[in-house]
């Protein structure tokens, strides 16, 4: 597979090594024009949402994660990992689908 495959989801991006993503952290990507952040929780499984709190831009994938959500380090609004569903009344995030391949971090934009 290739960086920007086209599929029914959207154009797939291979963003790199999931080395890369400390279990239990997540990591910034610029992709397609955006900012994604990319999150390896510690059972594995990865998740993918919008890089930027929309409340006051603060940076998601420096938040404290668990299963669920993460937490914005700036002023703690909190969103569901696998929906971008703000939990605190703020406006929600996108999510994306979001994968590992061969070794390889591939998120697809739609």
């Amino acid at each position: 597979m290739t960086a920007g495959t086209e599929r029914a989801v959207g154009v797939e991006h291979v963003l790199g090594p999931v080395s890369e993503i400390p279990a239990g952290e997540g990591r910034a990507y610029g992709v397609a024009g955006r900012q994604v952040a990319v999150f390896r929780l510690r059972d594995g499984t990865v998740r993918a949402l919008d890089a930027v709190c929309p409340h006051r831009g603060g940076p998601l994938a420096d938040g404290q994660i668990d299963a669920d959500v993460v937490v914005c380090p700036l002023h703690a609004h909190v969103f569901e990992l696998g929906t971008g569903v703000c939990r605190t009344g703020r406006s929600d995030v996108e999510s994306y689908a979001v994968r590992v391949e061969e070794g390889q971090v591939v998120v697809s934009i739609p």
